[in-house]
């Protein structure tokens, strides 16, 4: 028999679920079989699937001790410290607090492991490996409040516990959030300022990474965008430095807009100008799309003070700027 103490990242919620992810390589069946037979007490009292557990309550398990072990072995492996994997620089990390721990994150890595069916490290990896021993609770990991493109640079929130996680979430789906991209799209849109807005269809058995489509019977998506810069003397079209802020968070939104409008974000291999993107490649070594997510502002989750925090430019988006500016002189 074990007991475990429920601290505040593990309370409220239920018995069934937190067995589950305590135990992660219990199957369902045996999980409320233990419960049903009484082999999970709380405060020495069965308690139904769907009991919310509460701070400070003591669970007991009528397991073995290898028993446990082996069904919390998925767990074991996951927190413990992958040595041979890409770390974080303290140069990407923009603010750190107890609550959250906020990042740019550089182009070429998923922010999750299982974005792209790929076994690569992924951003949640490094973060995992960072935290390693500093988790206090038995089922909550430090966790994503947002995602980014694997090829799209910038702010990337990671929450530290489940009370900032859950008030995160809440914002992000009420619209508290305020999301600022900065992209270099080719030609020049029709207006300084404008909002895009053309519902987005995704295409779930697409054979490439162009899976997103306008379609206007699907979901709504708007962009608003504003021009920082034109750059009039770049081949026969010019380029534009934009400001793109998202009130929809669809998938490859910013992406998919600029090619409706008949600007593309330049090197996107999915929705781009092959000819363009092909120069590009070769004239500035430029490999990913010209997207960054520059700032982010939204409501504290402790402090409810207002927070808005900016990523700089990676090298390689700040490289093709100064590259655009001088064939612009």
């Amino acid at each position: 028999m074990q007991i475990f103490h429920i601290e505040e990242n593990d309370a409220n919620q239920r018995l069934d679920k937190f067995i589950k992810k305590l135990l992660p390589n219990a199957p369902l069946g045996g999980i409320y079989k233990m419960l049903r037979t009484g082999k999970v007490k709380i405060e020495g009292k069965k308690r139904e699937n769907t009991y919310k557990l509460q701070v400070g309550e003591e669970v007991k398990i009528w397991l073995s001790d290898e028993e446990i072990t082996t069904l919390q072995r998925m767990q074991d492996e996951e927190i413990i410290p992958k040595w041979n994997i890409g770390t974080l620089q303290k140069e990407d990390i923009l603010y750190e607090d107890d609550a959250l721990l906020i990042l740019n994150k550089s182009p070429g890595i998923n922010v999750h492991p299982w974005d792209h069916k790929t076994d690569e490290i992924s951003l949640i990896d490094q973060v995992r490996d960072y935290f390693w021993k500093k988790y206090n609770s038995l089922t909550f990991r430090p966790s994503l409040v947002h995602r980014i493109d694997r090829d799209t640079s910038g702010v990337i929130i990671i929450a530290k516990t489940k009370r900032s996680l859950d008030s995160m979430l809440s914002q992000l789906q009420s619209g508290g959030f305020k999301k600022i991209y900065h992209t270099i799209v080719l030609g020049r849109p029709s207006h300084q300022s404008w909002t895009i807005k053309k519902p987005l269809l995704r295409i779930e058995d697409a054979h490439n990474e162009a899976k997103v489509r306008v379609d206007k019977a699907w979901l709504e998506a708007i962009t608003h965008y504003s021009i920082l810069e034109i750059y009039p003397h770049i081949w026969d079209k010019s380029a534009s430095l934009l400001e793109c802020q998202i009130e929809t968070g669809r998938t490859h939104q910013i992406r998919v807009h600029m090619k409706s409008i008949d600007c593309p974000v330049l090197w996107d291999e999915a929705y781009g100008d092959k000819k363009i993107n092909s120069f590009l490649k070769r004239e500035c070594l430029l490999k990913r799309q010209m997207l960054h997510a520059y700032s982010v502002s939204f409501l504290h989750p402790e402090t409810k003070k207002n927070l808005t925090i900016q990523a700089p430019y990676k090298d390689d988006m700040s490289g093709v700027i100064q590259y655009f500016r001088k064939e612009r002189v």
